[in-house]
């Protein structure tokens, strides 16, 4: 589990947490690009918690070098983070010891860590990135977060493993087609009724490459119940944040 802000500040209890989704314009492959429009983002949120799509620091470009957390590329997102007092999740190709990953990075202004590994690559992801270690909790201010990325939000172990960790929310990067739209809000509906907690889709919109020349968009935050808190709309650079608790 990866704890981020102290819990002992606020007496033990959780309080409320004001979260965002964003869609960044993604210049594929250009992560110094990609860390400037992030950045601008989560200044605009004044969020704690800002939710970006899966590899939205490259793109949805599977040949993409994986990232070093020590690159001075993520220096811009560093510094606003911690101007906002935000934790941003942003999808980026790691490596380690083991192998290569996508994953759900963890930036705040104190600097940047791998929260999550995607548990379930599917078709061409395969062939490059191994499975990360399965379900976890990446804990913010006393609120307990459940991670996935795109292919795990549909995969019913992984959400019944997420939900088995008492979770208060779940918050997933997602790469989608325009015709999976649909799919998308069934499975934010499942796996708030599943977890009994709110639901963060952060999806790309506008192009990402690898046959991604249309995105979805449409990044919400769900209730318990599954119903959209607040939403975007199909559009580069938009934002929406709701508050929970």
């Amino acid at each position: 589990m990866t704890v981020v802000g102290d819990v002992e500040s606020r007496g033990g209890r959780r309080g409320s947490l004001r979260i965002a989704v964003a869609q960044p314009v993604c210049v594929a492959l250009d992560p110094v690009a990609n860390a400037h429009a992030h950045a601008d983002l989560v200044r605009r949120a004044a969020a704690r918690l800002v939710v970006f799509p899966e590899m939205s620091l490259t793109g949805y470009e599977l040949q993409a070098p994986a990232l070093d957390l020590a690159d001075a590329s993520w220096r811009p997102l560093v510094q606003a983070c911690g101007e906002a007092g935000s934790v941003a999740l942003v999808g980026a190709p790691v490596a380690d010891g083991t192998g290569e990953f996508i994953a759900t990075v963890a930036v705040t202004g104190e600097g940047v860590q791998v929260a999550y590994r995607k548990a379930w690559p599917g078709g061409e992801e395969r062939a490059r990135f191994g499975c990360g270690p399965g379900a976890t909790v990446l804990q913010v201010d006393g609120w307990r977060i459940g991670l996935g990325i795109c292919r795990d939000t549909g995969v019913s172990e992984h959400v019944e493993a997420t939900a088995a960790l008492g979770v208060d929310l779940f918050a997933a990067g997602l790469a989608d087609v325009p015709e999976d739209l649909a799919v998308q809000r069934e499975r934010a509906g499942r796996i708030a009724r599943a977890c009994g907690a709110p639901v963060a889709f952060a999806s790309f919109a506008g192009p990402t490459g690898r046959g991604y020349e249309r995105t979805a968009g449409a990044s919400a935050v769900y209730s318990g119940e599954g119903t959209v808190l607040a939403g975007c709309g199909p559009g580069t650079g938009e934002v929406a944040t709701a508050v929970l608790g």
